[in-house]
């Protein structure tokens, strides 16, 4: 005869490690008291619970307006390892919804989370780090990084950082310094993308000549990707393996060779034959770059002439897939066809 007897142990499908949570609209103001205890465990578990319910940006909308930011700020100053990176995950989780970005400016999160870029955990600055890209991604976001006086600590950061974490903070110097490179450029930025232009990963050398790009659009930017000799990098990198990094590095070029040392920086290293070899990269990104230094190069008379004979070329790409091709190189054949 079967006896009934109640288990120990909890069913297969429970996580001891999670905070159960509320029905309803209840769930999230209930986290977020979990979020304030005293106790360890708990504040453990709600974090861990929150992990899972910001992938939806409705959640996020209402963590947000049950003031789960604010709790969530107190806790990045937590004691404890995990506690700080459950915490760095969920705001990173947050930060890839709009809402959420939004959030991030409204409670100063941005500044909250700067004070964890020497954490001892890598995990938490990765994270960190993870948040940042995207917050970045908003203008308004990388101009509120830029607001907090972030810049200089994130490219101090880019010498001493994981390879892995490297790459996040390009991402986000790439994008703050589309908003503005002032500091950036006080900063000693050029001669440390220089180094990582230089590096063994492919990601590495790609990002760093993406932001080499918003670092040379201001004229100060300009002069110091020539005062510290980085247009011969530059076009070596046009011969690199990587077909981004390529089109990256021919993004750079186009706008140091803006200038009229630029240009001749550029003539003297030999970068026409590159950059000529690219209007046939499978990438339009490549293509259109290419075209522009191009441009640059043609209206120094030494470029101008070696560049007539190529018209044809450009020709063809009067007839590329993508309209801003066909425009530049409309642009090119005027410029190199300009007589005196």
């Amino acid at each position: 005869m079967a006896h009934a007897r109640i288990s120990m142990y909890l069913p297969p499908d429970i996580n001891p490690t999670q905070a159960a949570i509320a029905y309803g609209c209840r769930a999230l103001p209930k986290l977020n008291e979990e979020l304030q205890s005293e106790d360890l465990l708990t504040r453990q578990k709600a974090l861990m619970a929150l992990c899972d319910l910001m992938h939806d940006p409705e959640h996020v909308y209402v963590a947000i307006d049950t003031g789960c930011l604010e709790s969530l700020k107190a806790l990045l100053k937590d004691n404890n390892d995990m506690v700080r990176i459950k915490t760095t995950e969920v705001l990173y989780i947050v930060a890839t919804h709009n809402v959420g970005r939004e959030g991030f400016l409204e409670h100063d999160v941005i500044l909250a989370l700067s004070y964890l870029l020497n954490d001892p955990q890598s995990a938490c600055r990765k994270n960190l780090h993870l948040a940042f890209k995207h917050v970045a991604q908003l203008p308004s976001g990388a101009q509120g990084i830029v607001n907090s006086g972030l810049i200089p600590s994130l490219v101090w950061k880019l010498q001493r950082e994981e390879e892995e974490i490297q790459g996040l903070l390009l991402d986000t110097l790439a994008a703050c310094l589309m908003e503005d490179a002032t500091e950036a450029l006080g900063s000693h930025v050029v001669p440390f993308l220089k180094q990582k232009l230089l590096s063994t990963n492919d990601d590495i050398r790609s990002k760093a000549a993406r932001t080499l790009i918003a670092v040379s659009i201001p004229l100060e930017g300009k002069n110091q990707v020539w005062q510290h000799d980085v247009i011969p990098i530059l076009v070596h990198l046009l011969k690199d393996r990587v077909e981004e990094v390529q089109a990256n590095a021919a993004g750079a070029l186009m706008y140091a060779t803006v200038t009229t040392q630029g240009k001749y920086a550029a003539l003297d290293t030999e970068a026409i034959h590159p950059l000529l070899s690219l209007l046939g990269s499978s990438l339009s990104k490549a293509r259109l770059n290419a075209t522009k230094a191009l441009t640059m190069l043609a209206e120094a008379p030494e470029g101008r002439r070696f560049l007539q004979s190529r018209v044809p070329v450009f020709r063809v790409l009067e007839d590329d897939t993508s309209e801003a091709v066909r425009r530049a190189a409309q642009i090119a054949v005027k410029v190199i066809e300009w007589k005196p």
